[in-house]
């Protein structure tokens, strides 16, 4: 009789402590659903503008695209050569997009290509110029391939008062090659699902 009433503990504690997990999880759910989202994004080849547009279709909320006093050269090369001087100097360029009433926004989105295996000096700038504390921050990110490379951990040491969720990254343009936006047609729509997995794994759908 001792070891059944202590068998009938065990499967009380065990159905208890699932149940406070499930809870959990339907709470962080509610908790962002419903929230005022914006979703600020730099892109040069359409392709993380393309994601930021899946994501506003699945939760909603203001987008918002990232652009510069002094707009980066269109020659690629050109590009790339003052992108690594701005890393190395530390630079922030600045940037043309301004936001209003930022306070009414509990969540920001904030997506980025990843240049120089990090994450852009305009993204940078924005993650300086605006206080962002007490906000649930969602990184995303397209990539030629070679991943975020440091962008995620730049996120966090920029807004170290924020709630920063797990980010996601996927593919885009290799703008070396000559190939713009990738994500179209059945790129998109892989993508758009990968997106909406993501999107229901950090709290923001069912």
């Amino acid at each position: 009789m001792k070891n059944f009433k202590i068998g009938v503990l065990m499967i009380g504690l065990t159905i208890n402590l699932f149940t406070s997990g499930c809870s959990k999880a339907q709470r962080s759910s509610t908790d962002l659903m419903g929230k005022h989202v914006l979703i600020v994004y730099l892109t040069r080849t359409k392709n993380t503008e393309a994601v930021a547009r899946m994501i506003q279709k699945q939760v909603g909320g203001t987008l918002v695209a990232l652009e510069l006093v002094n707009p980066y050269p269109q020659d690629y090369k050109e590009q790339v050569a003052q992108v690594v001087r701005e890393n190395e100097s530390g630079f922030l360029p600045p940037l043309k997009t301004k936001i209003d009433s930022l306070a009414k926004y509990d969540v920001v989105f904030v997506g980025f290509p990843t240049w120089d295996m990090k994450m852009p000096p305009p993204m940078k700038s924005f993650l300086h110029a605006y206080d962002l504390s007490g906000k649930t921050v969602v990184p995303f990110n397209t990539n030629a391939g070679y991943g975020v490379g440091s962008g995620f951990d730049s996120v966090k040491a920029l807004c170290p008062k924020s709630t920063v969720l797990t980010g996601f990254s996927t593919q885009g343009g290799k703008e070396r090659e000559g190939i713009m936006l990738a994500i179209k047609d059945g790129q998109a729509d892989e993508t758009a699902k990968a997106v909406t997995k993501w999107l229901r794994e950090i709290g923001f759908l069912k």
